[in-house]
């Protein structure tokens, strides 16, 4: 297995920031150069080993339902290094970049719900709601839904997402027409992966997206679409309400974490091998699933 690569640094490029995964570089006004470390991150806290290949295996699903998708998105290039050429003194870099347009970020995390799971469930279990929507009684752990569900979520000061009703999200869009209409997409976009899933024997039980807009206000999906670290990926076969179900994502982690006795908060404590081992086989087996889609 190759090593995990955690830090990158392109000399010739301006590194603008880096996030729990990605380290974003300006190319100039218009562009970006977006690079998909091996970095894992779990309750907003990102761990100091890294998965040996992840950031390779989120790059190309992503440029795969991007390629499908049938909405703009911020995708310039998945070659980046035919227009700069100085990306082959980096071979680290190879198969991770993507040149992407300069665009203006919505601080709202888009989630689609297809099933009762994470924050959501927790939410159901304190109120019976999930960002204001009123869910039936007596939904199980992992239960497929009436029908999906929108559910925005933003940071809060603790660094840790925070589900928001359907007016909070609104305000912070501003424009409520706009509001309305990615609200749509995130739904419809949900559904449209889900079933094309479901015909290869995986469930996708949620999907978190990313908008920006461009000087003319229009919008534009950016950052990642559909993969391991931003969805929950289930098997057909091994499906069951009531329980955690095997799965093809983080949430492996996530149940690891949960049986430590950590407050999850920094540092985070140290991924064994064998945890770090089956964190990529399972990223590489929901690649495989959906590039042949």
């Amino acid at each position: 297995m190759e090593q995990a690569l955690t830090k990158t640094d392109i000399k010739e490029l301006k590194r603008l920031f880096s996030g729990k995964v990605r380290d974003v570089y300006e190319v100039d006004n218009n562009k970006l150069l977006i690079v998909a470390t091996d970095r894992i991150s779990a309750f907003d806290v990102v761990f100091n080993e890294g998965i040996p290949e992840k950031g390779k295996v989120l790059t190309r699903i992503s440029n795969k339902w991007f390629s499908m998708v049938g909405y703009r998105h911020h995708i310039i290039s998945t070659e980046p290094e035919k227009e700069l050429s100085f990306l082959s003194s980096y071979p680290e870099l190879k198969d991770r970049c993507v040149l992407v347009k300069r665009l203006k970020r919505i601080d709202i995390e888009f989630v689609a719900r297809g099933y009762l799971f994470g924050s959501a469930y927790k939410d159901y279990q304190r109120s019976g709601e999930v960002c204001g929507i009123k869910l039936p009684k007596g939904l199980k752990l992992a239960e497929k839904l009436p029908e999906p569900i929108f559910t925005p979520a933003i940071k809060a000061s603790s660094g840790h997402d925070e589900n928001v009703n359907i007016e909070k999200y609104k305000e912070i869009v501003g424009d409520r027409g706009l509001a309305e209409k990615l609200m749509s997409i995130i739904l419809e976009i949900y559904k449209w992966a889900h079933d094309l899933l479901i015909e290869k024997g995986i469930i996708l039980a949620d999907t978190k997206l990313e908008f920006g807009l461009d000087e003319e206000g229009n919008y534009y999906i950016i950052d990642e679409m559909i993969t391991p670290d931003s969805s929950r990926f289930w098997s057909v076969d091994t499906y069951k309400p009531g329980i955690s179900p095997p799965n093809f994502d983080k949430q492996f982690i996530r149940d690891y974490l949960e049986t430590l006795d950590w407050n999850k908060q920094p540092p985070p404590p140290p991924l064994p091998k064998d945890i770090i081992e089956k964190t990529i086989e399972r990223y590489k087996a929901i690649e495989r699933i959906i590039l042949s889609l």
